[in-house]
């Protein structure tokens, strides 16, 4: 019998295989003693697996290990962990989107969300530009325009990390509590504004057009039109027959993982990143809270286990953390880092102050929206993908997600502890206004 060394190598298959599968070893493991020693330290599990992605990379298993690194994440394998990486982010959006819980909505709660999502892309766009128009002859590419450069920061600064954000709710159980929606809701809204932005960007600086633009625009609004009233309504009964057999077989499963898939394929062809098409389809899915609990069962272990953890190592391979030397490139990053913290916490914390919420609640929602996780690295890494950033800041961007997002629990619990969280955000809400108040 062949040596299984002889068959990969006649079978180039079977060598990529033996090539992938120990890439996955090696990210699950690490994932799983950074998660760990995160929940040690008071941290959410997603911010250890996110920092595991980054310590993978070249920041230190690359710096230490450059050959190890070579062959354990060798160039053909990056395909492999990409197309994973989407899968999984895509389905765990869903699924975030399946699980909120409709009942729990109060009269208002969209006119809230509105109002805290402004609240937090326009501060921190605003002190965004401004620290670009401040930086751009010390961090721009020459050919880069000076308006452009500054929108481009501001861009990633008005970023909430949309599924950071939901894995800690979730791991809180603070999902369908009046701050997990109003937080969920407004990140959603301001993701989505700052990828249309980034698609301004991108058609204007690859010399498509605003044109181009425009279309991504208008086929993002018409999509989510489609998939919350059309696929809605055709997905009813899919959950009138769990509700009579209560129980989600194949052929619902089928139909389940085929519209979330489709979705994200559909959004990353408008131009607007898988993502927010998985959450739609989430949304899109029938209300029945038992259909929900039913399909979070089946599937929210395998993705939040094993997908998500290849999304954050992807990204961590292409993050580099040695760009940052010297006094000048100090004080750039501290602008920016003062720019995109104060803009997000303190504009979301006014603004539920202003809806009447406590200063607590209100600076622990602020905590919370800060918080920018692996979303911004996408976001600079399309920037430098294209062009339009320099190294340099975008390591100054990847060192703001991760302070932003290491600060985001403490601040929260230091807002809201453990015992004034169970009495005041988890107890049953009070009744509200149509204009949104709550007491």
């Amino acid at each position: 019998m062949p040596s299984l060394a002889l068959t990969a190598a006649a079978d180039p298959n079977l060598d990529l295989v033996l090539k992938v599968l120990p890439a996955l070893v090696v990210i699950l493991l690490a994932a799983g003693i950074c998660g760990r020693l995160a929940l040690m330290v008071m941290q959410p599990r997603v911010l250890g697996e996110m920092v595991a992605g980054v310590l993978l990379g070249p920041t230190l298993f690359g710096q230490l290990f450059p050959e190890a690194q070579k062959a354990v994440f060798p160039a053909e394998v990056r395909p492999i962990l990409y197309v994973l990486s989407t899968i999984g982010l895509t389905l765990y959006m869903f699924l975030v989107g399946a699980g909120l819980d409709h009942s729990a909505r109060v009269p208002g709660e969209e006119k809230r969300a509105g109002l805290l999502a402004l609240s937090g892309i326009v501060p921190s766009m605003t002190l965004g530009v401004v620290a670009g128009l401040l930086l751009w002859n010390t961090l721009s590419r020459p050919e880069v325009s000076r308006l452009e450069f500054a929108f481009f920061v501001g861009g990633a600064l008005s970023l909430t990390a949309f599924p950071m954000l939901a894995r800690i709710l979730y791991e809180r159980g603070l999902e369908n509590t009046a701050l997990g929606r109003l937080s969920l809701m407004a990140a959603a809204v301001d993701d989505a504004l700052a990828w249309c932005l980034l698609a301004v960007l991108s058609a204007v600086h690859l010399g498509s057009g605003l044109d181009e633009a425009a279309r991504t625009i208008v086929l993002t609004a018409l999509f989510a039109a489609l998939m919350l009233v059309v696929v809605r309504r055709a997905l009813r009964p899919l959950g009138a027959e769990f509700a009579r057999t209560r129980e989600l077989g194949p052929s619902a499963m089928y139909v389940v993982v085929l519209v979330a898939l489709t979705a994200g394929w559909l959004t990353d062809w408008i131009g607007v990143y898988s993502v927010f098409g998985g959450f739609l389809a989430g949304l899109a899915m029938p209300r029945d809270p038992a259909f929900r609990a039913a399909l979070h069962g089946r599937m929210m272990s395998v993705v939040s286990t094993l997908l998500l953890p290849v999304f954050f190592t992807f990204s961590g391979l292409n993050t580099h953390l040695d760009g940052i030397t010297g006094g000048t490139m100090l004080l750039a990053f501290a602008l920016i880092m003062l720019a995109g913290f104060s803009g997000k916490y303190f504009g979301c914390a006014l603004a539920m102050r202003g809806l009447r919420f406590s200063w607590r609640e209100s600076y622990a929602v602020g905590a919370l929206m800060n918080a920018r996780g692996l979303m911004i690295l996408i976001f600079i890494n399309i920037g430098l993908a294209q062009g339009m950033i320099t190294q340099e800041l975008f390591a100054m961007l990847v060192l703001v997600a991760i302070i932003t997002t290491g600060a985001a629990l403490p601040l929260y619990k230091l807002a809201l502890p453990d015992r004034i969280e169970r009495a005041e955000v988890v107890a049953p809400e009070p009744d509200v206004s149509i204009a949104g108040t709550v007491q």
